[in-house]
Parts: structure tokens; sequence; C-alpha cells
């Protein structure tokens, strides 16, 4: 295991020698929620991240979910280090930053997610400094948030630039994901999502499921839903599962992988057009510990 000033070298050059976003550009923070478990959230999330990176952009992977944290699972990574260590200062940014495949950073959720919630001011300063050194740093930070709409999950979502909202074909997941953002926007109108449709079958069945959510949503939120995109159902996402490899990684060739990677593509068009929108990770914090009152 590399220490803290190793890591944090290996970290930047190796983002900022691909690095093709304009310097200068604070952070888009992006949450990625679903409204209930067993869709592939935390799946999606990995595989999205590296294909991000796989472009050039310099991504951070943090694992929000209070209950089931699993990124590094998925990635077969033992961490040795998680929130709860820098938030208990028994270690720094730079220490709980490990490495995933393709040299993804990330940060380990866990116990450490419960004490997020609860901190003195003090502490929430040191918090906030820490996350701030390694944020400058990236062009994205994506949050794995808990499947549902936890008070904890609201927080995240609402605090975000962006939230990207994963849902399946199956009924109760598309029930589930709009009433997530029914719950949000009646409270918090200002709040961007993304619709994805993973497991699709194909293109049809991804276009007819994003079509019902959205029409819903306009019709009773008057909420206009993006669809960003889809990811098919392939059984390379589960063998890729079994390895603990992303599939993107296992099987670079996989419809999977090919689809997470144009899913991507159709985010970093955004992302290019909505620039100037980007709050950064000091106007994040600045919204959490509001929303934390």
């Amino acid at each position: 295991m590399m220490d803290q000033a190793q890591s944090l070298r290996r970290l930047v050059s190796s983002q900022d020698s691909k690095q093709v976003s304009g310097s200068g550009v604070s952070a888009r923070i992006i949450t990625v929620c679903s409204g209930k478990g067993g869709v592939g959230k935390s799946n999606f999330t990995l595989n999205f991240a590296l294909a991000l990176k796989s472009m050039g952009r310099r991504v951070l992977l943090f694992d929000a979910d209070i209950g089931m944290a699993n990124i590094d699972v998925l990635m077969g990574v033992s961490a040795k280090y998680n929130l709860y260590h820098l938030l208990k200062r028994e270690a720094d940014i730079g220490q709980i930053i490990q490495l995933g495949p393709e040299s993804l950073p990330f940060i380990a959720g866990g116990s450490g997610m419960d004490e997020l919630f609860s901190l003195s001011e003090a502490d929430l300063d040191y918090f906030t400094t820490q996350i701030a050194q390694i944020a400058d740093t990236m062009d994205f930070i994506l949050f794995d948030t808990g499947a549902g709409l936890s008070k904890e999950t609201m927080k995240f979502i609402t605090s975000a630039d962006d939230c990207l909202v994963v849902t399946t074909p199956e009924p109760t997941a598309i029930t589930d994901a709009y009433a997530l953002m029914k719950v949000v926007h009646n409270s918090h109108p200002e709040v961007t999502f993304r619709l994805i449709v993973n497991q699709a079958g194909d293109e049809r069945e991804a276009r007819v499921t994003s079509d019902k959510i959205r029409m819903a949503a306009s019709r009773f939120l008057q909420l206009e839903l993006p669809f960003l995109g889809y990811i098919s159902s392939d059984a390379h996402v589960v063998q890729a599962v079994k390895k603990q490899i992303p599939f993107s990684v296992a099987f670079p060739n996989s419809i999977a992988a090919k689809d997470v990677h144009r899913l991507a593509l159709s985010y970093l068009a955004v992302d290019s057009v909505e620039t100037a929108k980007v709050q950064g990770i000091k106007g994040f914090i600045s919204k959490w510990l509001k929303r934390n009152k």
C-alpha cells in the first residue's frame, strides 16, 4: 500500500497527463441514486466513472452508501482506510484515497458515513478543508448513494450539481424511481435529474421505460426529465461481478461496456454546455451543511 505522498503524486500525475477539460473549472458534483435496490446502481456508477476517466477526465468516486457500501467489493480492492478514519483524524485525505482498476481514485464508505451527519463545527471545517484539497484536482466527483430516499441521500441529491437516477424496466423500479423524484422535486424543484435505464432488453424497451417515467414527470410534476441513455442486459456484467472486476475492464468489448461508454459521451456533451452552472465542492458542502441543520 503506497503512502500519502506516493498516492497523491500518482493520482495527480496520472490524471493531469490525460486532462482534456479546461483548467480552473470546478469539479462537477454528481450524485447517483435509485428508487430501490437491485437495479445495478453501484455497478453503473463504477463503470461510468471509469468511462469518464478513459476519456481523459479526472474523476473521484465516493462511496456514499451508508448501509451497503460496496464499491470496493465490486473492484476487488481491500480498502485500508475509509471515511471513518478521516473524520476521526486517524488518516488524512491523501491516505484514505485508494486506487482501483485503471488507477481510478475512490474513497470507501462504510461506518464513517454515519459520523458525517453528526460532526461538530470544528470537525466539519476539517472535513471541508481536506476534501477541498483533492477536489481542486478533479473534473468530476461521483457520489454513489444508498438505494431509496433516506434523509442522508436526500441531502446528497439536493446539494449536488446533477442527480443521475438509475432504474430498470421492472414496474417496481419504475414506480420507485418516479416516487423518489417526486419527493425531491416537491421540496427542491431546482434539482436537475437525468434518467438512466439499466438492464434493458434492447433500445426499444429502454425508451418505453424512460417514456413512462418522463411522461408522468411532465404531466404531474411539470418536470422535464432528460433521458441520458441505457445499458443493455448483458451476461458479462454478472460474470464481472463474480470476478470482482468492473465489466468495462473485464469485458471492454461487451455490449454493456459499449453502452456505458456511449452514456459517458452523452453526459460530457451535456457537461460542456452547462459548465457555467457548476458550483464546485465548496458550493456543494455549503448546501450540504444547510441541509444538515
